[in-house]
């Protein structure tokens, strides 16, 4: 029996090197071979019956419009696209610092640069960040896993900023490690408990949101499992909703009565909106401010979501842009610039974004789709090739358990770092010390028509002093 099964052995590794060798020798033979099978099909089969139909098909419809709407015709249902709208909207990329050369001169590199804030300066407490970057609302149980919100919430704290809450439960081991909490107060039944709003350092009333606009929505228990659905106080089979209104039969008198019964929970901590930048801004804006509202969180059209029906996200609301440029004047028309805060977010990804965005007017920004991407850093490559990197971060997520929170915390702490010594090299680049020093004066647009609407020196155009 051993010789039989050293002959067969033998036999098998001959073969596998026989094989080898004319792999070796023959693969030019057979790539050509294919090619030319290939070659001929593509070159002759008439269009109907040819595989490049697909080229000009993909280009008038978009790969994308294709997938979507195959997705549609297999579930009948409203699709839930996430990480926001994929359209081509007007953004920061056209607008560039004017340098300081000559007069006046760069800030030495060594001299620090004052970049904290201040939200809700006419609150009776204020909200004092040492960066401008805060940590948008990615809600527990409904998007996040408990592991990535713990890394998130120690490394905003660890850099001196704040987190939201977002709309879902709020973890007690969340609370403890976060410095800074802004508590989003939801059209949801959970997380409105006292004890809860008392520990907030701001409140923010979640009106809408880039992705979404004013609308909420249910999740079905299959989609929302584990401690989340017992912290939100459902039951076995119980969905969760997320509702249009606070109130039924809501009015603005029904919101101002909210607000001001936070703020007396509170002691008097920022109360403020969230709501998705519409076409009626400013007439959104007026109504806030006759709230008596200490901050304004205004979220653009590019802001993204855990999952949003496409026509939702790609085809309501207006551009950051666009929204940040029109929110900042009419602060200024109704006189509140520096009474008010303003917070934006939407498609803001890199340091150039937040200070451009700081630079048009707004206060401070709110981070969101490029925190996942940076908490979980090399961590997605336990998702990666054959599933998207965003179920290592999911509450749902197929390897969330793998989430490792050390070097969560030590990515997004680093990130926010990084972000926030880049944005003070351009501020000593224009020659300031201080945040509060920059303006939409410090602009330039290579587009005339962003310069135009702007408001700014178009790049083409000899510089006038003004």
């Amino acid at each position: 029996m051993p010789n039989i099964l050293y002959y067969v052995t033998f036999m098998m590794l001959t073969i596998l090197f026989i094989l080898f060798l004319l792999m070796l020798i023959g693969w030019r033979w057979f790539l050509k071979r294919m090619v030319k099978q290939m070659g001929k099909i593509i070159f002759t089969d008439s269009y109907q019956e040819n595989i490049i139909e697909m080229i000009p098909g993909f280009r008038h419809m978009g790969i994308q419009n294709v997938l979507e709407n195959s997705l549609r015709a297999e579930t009948g249902d409203v699709l839930h696209r996430p990480l926001g709208s994929s359209k081509k909207w007007p953004h920061l990329d056209p607008i560039t610092f004017i340098p300081a050369q000559t007069s006046p001169f760069p800030i030495d590199g060594e001299e620090e640069v004052d970049v904290q804030v201040t939200i809700g300066p006419k609150a009776k407490k204020p909200m004092n960040i040492k960066i401008p970057l805060m940590i948008s609302g990615m809600a527990y149980g409904i998007a996040l896993s408990e592991e990535v919100r713990f890394a998130l919430a120690q490394a905003a704290k660890n850099t001196g900023t704040a987190i939201n809450s977002g709309e879902g439960a709020v973890l007690p081991e969340e609370l403890d490690k976060a410095g800074k909490y802004i508590l989003q107060f939801s059209k949801t039944e959970w997380s409105k408990e006292e004890d809860l709003i008392k520990r907030a350092d701001m409140i923010e009333i979640k009106f809408g949101q880039g992705a979404l606009m004013g609308m909420g929505g249910k999740i079905s228990p299959k989609n929302l499992t584990g401690r989340a659905r017992e912290m939100m106080g459902l039951k076995e089979n119980e969905e969760a909703v997320i509702f249009e209104h606070f109130f039924e039969n809501q009015t603005l008198k029904d919101i101002k009565e909210l607000l001001e019964e936070l703020r007396n929970i509170t002691g008097g901590v920022p109360i403020g909106v969230k709501m998705g930048a519409g076409g009626k801004i400013e007439e959104d804006m007026d109504r806030l401010i006759d709230l008596g509202v200490d901050f304004i969180a205004i979220d653009g059209g590019q802001a993204a979501t855990h999952g949003a029906p496409p026509i939702l996200a790609d085809d309501f609301g207006i551009p950051t842009l666009h929204a940040v440029v029109r929110a900042a004047n009419h602060l200024e028309k109704r006189n509140m610039k520096g009474q008010i805060s303003l917070i934006v977010s939407g498609g803001l990804f890199t340091p150039g974004h937040f200070l451009k965005v700081l630079a048009l007017g707004a206060d401070a920004v709110y981070l969101g789709s490029v925190m996942l991407f940076t908490v979980s850093h090399n961590q997605i490559l336990n998702a990666l090739p054959f599933e998207p990197p965003t179920q290592v971060v999911w509450n749902e997520g197929k390897f969330k358990e793998q989430f490792k929170i050390k070097d969560g915390i030590q990515a997004a702490e680093k990130f926010l770092t990084a972000s926030t010594e880049e944005m003070k090299m351009a501020l000593r680049a224009m020659g300031k010390r201080s945040l509060k020093e920059l303006s939409k004066e410090d602009l330039v647009s290579y587009d005339d028509l962003t310069a135009q609407m702007i408001g700014i020196p178009f790049s083409f155009k000899p510089w006038e002093e003004k």
